[in-house]
Order: structure tokens, then sequence, then C-alpha cells
């Protein structure tokens, strides 16, 4: 699934974050790499404090010191800048994704948390809401040092029951296969008080009916779950599961942190900006708020019918 890696880079320090997590998966699913940058048109000074690259061949420099630095003199990771300048990078490396054709883009988080990143997106929010290649995103390092190294013991998957949702499973699957890491199943049901825009209403006007839909719904969840882990049980990887109620971003985030894991894997519907926020979208809002490396899986509009598992 994982054959070709593509890692876009704007010169700093920032964007290198993304190295590590490229070289440890590269290592272990034997996928190749791409290292691209994407000449932008009247582009500032500075990126994210540091000087800007301007044109093709600094960048095609660039690009071979970090391929020389990050992955050794008989690297083999390949090199493409993308000279014809464009205004919006974003929709930019969409369309050079769509040429090199990649299973996965690595990047990091260059946009704001809290409520204006889910308004207004980062760039790798944004290149998930326009394309339909998978984004891994890493959080920025510590000021001052070196991009951590990347691993993976504990795979977190929310899912809500649905078959769209299920779409990453074989990603991260075949990630935990690869890294020997164990799969963490999380189905978060809403409360009365953390019932999405649509529901809400209801939850008003007719509490005792929402609670008795609810506990239906946790019943429900925890019997999914049951049979997903016994699906990848059976395949040999190890597996928990459980089901809580409260709001699903704050839970999502909440339960990354309490069981350490090192990646989470959520679908999305590739909404950004006012949509995402308006909708709820859980992804986006989950990507403004997450310390930890997140798989982005994009699901179309004609997979998202029918129950799950």
């Amino acid at each position: 699934m994982f054959r070709s890696l593509l890692v876009p880079l704007d010169g700093s320090k920032l964007a290198e974050v993304a190295l590590p997590p490229a070289r440890a998966l590269a290592e272990a699913t034997g996928a190749r790499i791409t290292l691209v940058h994407i000449v932008e048109r009247d582009p500032p000074q500075e990126i994210h404090g540091e000087r800007h690259l301007t044109d093709a061949s600094e960048a095609e420099r660039y690009l071979q010191e970090v391929r020389r630095q990050y992955f050794g003199e008989s690297a083999t990771p390949e090199i493409h800048v993308h000279a014809s300048a464009t205004a919006d990078v974003a929709r930019g490396l969409v369309a050079y994704s769509q040429e090199l054709a990649p299973d996965l883009i690595i990047m990091c988080t260059h946009g704001r948390g809290g409520v204006r990143g889910a308004l207004f997106g980062s760039k790798a929010q944004q290149v998930v809401g326009q394309g339909a290649i998978p984004v891994l995103l890493v959080p920025p390092a510590v000021e001052g040092k070196e991009p951590p190294s990347f691993t993976l013991r504990r795979i977190l998957i929310p899912l809500d029951g649905s078959a769209a949702h299920e779409k990453a499973l074989p990603a991260a699957l075949e990630l935990a296969q690869a890294f020997n890491a164990q799969i963490l199943l999380l189905l978060v049901v809403p409360t009365l008080t953390t019932l999405p825009a649509e529901a809400s209403g209801t939850g008003i006007l007719l509490p005792g009916a929402m609670s008795a839909v609810l506990d239906l719904a946790y019943e429900g969840g925890a019997n999914y779950l049951r049979r997903q882990v016994d699906r990848i049980r059976a395949g040999g990887i190890a597996c928990e599961a459980e089901v809580v109620r409260g709001d699903p971003v704050a839970t999502i985030v909440e339960f990354s942190e309490k069981l350490n894991a090192d990646l989470v894997v959520l679908s999305t519907h590739g909404k950004a900006g006012m949509d995402a926020f308006w909708a709820r979208s859980v992804a986006p809002m989950v990507a403004g708020r997450l310390r930890r490396p997140m798989l982005l899986w994009p699901v179309r509009e004609d997979q998202e019918s029918g129950p799950g598992g």
C-alpha cells in the first residue's frame, strides 16, 4: 500500500520535521521517497523565520543537501523541483502530487491550532481538502531542537461504526504489521450536551428519548468494536478497543495523550475552513489540537454509504 512517499519542503527547519517519519516509513515498508519543492510566485523574504527559497536552482541545491544530511551519501530519495512558480502552494502541491502519484504525502502542520486553525486551516489541511492522497501530518519539533525520531508502538484509530471511516483501517494495519505496533480502537458516543448541531434540537426537546437513543448507540458501538477487534487479532495484530461518552474531538485528543499514541489515524471528508467548522467535521478540528502525528485518509462521498462491519 505504501510504495511511494512524497515530502514537500520549503527550505525551513519546521518543514524538515517530516523527514524522520519519511525515513522510518521507507525503512519499514520499502517505500521510495521523493523530496519536492514548489516554487512560490512573489514569495516572502522569510518563511517560518528563515530565509525563503526563491528560485529553482537554489531549491535544487537545498534538496540535495537535505538528502545528504538525512539519508547519507548513498541516499536513494528522488528530488523534484516544481519550477513553474505558483501563487497557491497547496494547490500546486496537489497538482504536482497527481503527476507523481505518491501513496502518501508527509508534511509538518504549519497552521495555528484552536478555533483559528479550524476556521482557516493550514496548508496541510488544504492539501487534504483538495486532493485524494492520504496525508501524514507531523507536529513541529520543539524550538531549537532537531526533529524527533519516529517509531510506531501504539496506533489510535477513532471509528464511528460507518463503512466510510473504516477506509483507513487497511493502511493502519499495514503500518502495525511493519512496525509490530498495537492497534487501539476508539468509538465516541455523544452525550446530551455534546450532540452535533443537527441533533441538539431533538436532545433539548426530547431528552428522555435522545438518552435512550444514545444508550443504544453505546451498546451497538461496543458490539461493533468487538467484531473489529476479533478481526484484527485474527490477523496476528495486537488490538484493544474502548467505547466512551463525550465530545468526539476533545475525547480523541485526550485519549491520544492518555494512551501515549504514536499515531492517530482518521478518515476525513476533506472539509476545511468554514465548512469544517459549521459541519463539526472531526478530522480538521482534531488536527488543530493534536500534538501527535496524524494520518488523514480522504473519503469520497460515494464511499460514505453503508453501515460498518
